[in-house]
């Protein structure tokens, strides 16, 4: 595909004129990817192009996961979202917020990291302060907080990530992978943004590890209204959280819907062969015998046992 030079000078030339007769702007409201690419390795022999002319939007306060074989453009996505990256073509807004293709610098990407922030997967690798307290505080002081502030909430943050008040003075690098990982989140939710932005935020945990991340997840969205956009390849979890499921495969965006929507869709997950939640194998299953449950909004196995037995009661 060829990328139309002009049309992004013209682009270019519009965003600027917008930015001189806005004074303010607000990053409330859907993200959205629109006609977006992106090529690794330009004019190489690596080259290639994780995202192709991709669109997408992404609900304000919601829990939105992001799913697709390794290679279809998830990370890429998501990195879009702060300015991490810039597309080739199209544009990326956040609410009234205009990131135009092949803009150089983005003067106002402190801003937009402080509101969209985002969390790499093993985020525990990024520690390097000599304090977890100072861990936590770096990223908000970085981005023009005021230190005294960012302190004094610290005690708060520890308590949201489920850290003891007293591991503040401690060193990030006595503690367990799991705990390291609670930091450097808490470090993110310190900025105090409307959106977390997560990247395989479970890989490598136990499942107990793993259920309280998904536990503080729900929290931080239901209690505090923050959008959470989480790529991940455990299904169980999309299931567990998901308001809305994106699914992307080669680059392009090619489903979304809710987790019923998606999981009840056998031809869609065989397409890009992805294994459906264990609630939703079991469900297939039943199906093949007669009893046909992927109509139903299941969640849990409590919710699974509930309508298993209303429907059987009404056969």
């Amino acid at each position: 595909m060829q990328i139309n030079k002009k049309e992004i000078k013209q682009n270019l030339k519009k965003w600027n004129e917008e930015k001189k007769s806005i004074k303010s702007f607000s990053f409330t409201g859907d993200i959205v990817l629109d006609n977006v690419s992106y090529t690794y390795s330009k004019k190489t022999p690596f080259e290639f192009r994780a995202l192709d002319n991709a669109d997408l939007s992404i609900s304000d306060k919601k829990i939105t996961c992001v799913i697709g074989t390794t290679g279809s453009g998830k990370s890429t996505m998501i990195q879009l979202t702060n300015g991490l990256l810039i597309s080739e073509t199209g544009q990326t807004i956040v609410g009234d917020y205009k990131i135009p293709a092949g803009l150089k610098k983005i003067k106002e990407v402190k801003d937009l990291r402080r509101e969209v922030g985002l969390v790499f997967q093993f985020p525990e690798y990024q520690l390097f302060q000599d304090t977890i307290e100072k861990d936590i505080a770096f990223g908000p002081i970085h981005l023009g907080a005021d230190k005294e502030e960012v302190y004094k909430k610290i005690p708060e943050l520890l308590d949201l990530v489920s850290l003891p008040r007293e591991y503040a003075k401690r060193s990030p690098f006595e503690l367990s992978g799991g705990q390291k990982r609670r930091t450097a989140i808490a470090g993110i939710i310190a900025m105090n943004g409307k959106t977390l932005v997560l990247d395989e935020p479970t890989g490598g945990l136990d499942p107990k590890g793993e259920e309280d991340f998904m536990n503080l997840f729900l929290r931080l969205n239901k209690n505090q209204g923050k959008r959470i956009i989480m790529v991940t390849h455990n299904m169980d979890q999309v299931l567990k959280v998901a308001d809305e499921v994106i699914v992307m495969h080669e680059g392009k965006v090619i489903s979304k819907g809710s987790p019923f929507e998606i999981f009840s869709n056998q031809e869609l997950l065989s397409k890009i062969q992805i294994e459906p939640p264990k609630l939703y194998k079991l469900m297939y299953k039943l199906k093949d015998q007669g009893i046909d449950l992927l109509n139903k909004n299941i969640r849990t196995i409590d919710e699974f046992a509930k309508t298993f037995k209303e429907v059987r009661k009404g056969k």
